[in-house]
């Protein structure tokens, strides 16, 4: 049977009945001899293989813009999730009396770096995520940017990413929407959905690790940022640094 196939790639099913998947989720053979890989790699031979450490970013971009249909060069590397929304809310160079559209049920990682943007002088309109998606629409007119989980980490709710992005696409407001709870278990297509910022995580459903994640910022999202860290040594034309968030 086709599900049984594919428990079969996944060790954990032989110790433990695993529910914890959607806050760390287990590793696969191919996962876990990917990262061995890695670490005999530079054990052995130290940075001598880093171009071929390039190629495999490269080749992460591709599969997950594969998967969410968006272009490669528009997928960053980050360490997590929270990482991936900060950069993001600290990458918009915000105006006091700015409004920005978030919902009281969401998980930390998208819930204090909103709030604490309200100290520099930018307003939050706190709704529910149970709330309508007429008064979601009554909220985005004027403001800057709707934040949202696609499945929220304690109720399950899922929202409706397309009707939220028409909403959005239509009052010129940025669309982030935290991917970690439904991205690999339901689909995700972020221009049917005028996503603009979408940070999945690194322990989560499909990226099965931690301390790695995607970030999508895409062509309107990434127009709005400007970065708040720089580092090297990487130079400018690397695939390391696209995009530049």
């Amino acid at each position: 049977m086709l599900w049984q196939k594919y428990r079969e790639q996944f060790p954990v099913t032989k110790n433990l009945v695993y529910l914890n998947h959607a806050s760390i989720a287990p590793l696969c053979p191919p996962a876990a001899e990917a990262m061995r890989w890695l670490a005999t790699d530079v054990e052995h031979f130290g940075s001598l293989h880093y171009m071929d450490w390039l190629k495999v970013y490269d080749g992460v971009r591709s599969m997950t813009a594969s998967l969410i249909n968006c272009a490669p060069g528009e997928i960053a590397i980050v360490k997590n999730t929270s990482e991936g929304i900060a950069t993001i809310a600290n990458g918009i160079e915000w105006r006091a009396g700015d409004r920005i559209v978030a919902f009281t049920e969401e998980f930390a990682a998208n819930f204090f770096p909103w709030k604490h943007l309200e100290q520099r002088g930018v307003q939050v309109t706190w709704l529910s995520i149970f709330d309508d998606l007429n008064k979601v629409d009554e909220a985005c007119r004027g403001a800057r940017l709707l934040a949202v989980s696609f499945v929220q980490y304690l109720s399950g709710f899922r929202a409706d990413l397309v009707r939220m992005g028409e909403i959005c696409a239509r009052h010129n407001c940025l669309f982030l929407v935290d991917a970690i709870q439904g991205l690999g278990a339901f689909p995700v297509d972020v221009r049917a959905a005028n996503i603009d910022f979408l940070p999945p995580t690194d322990t989560s459903g499909c990226w099965d690790r931690r301390a790695a994640g995607c970030c999508l910022c895409g062509p309107n999202g990434y127009r709005k940022l400007r970065p708040r860290r720089l580092a090297g040594p990487t130079p400018r034309n690397s695939p390391t640094m696209r995009p530049a968030i």
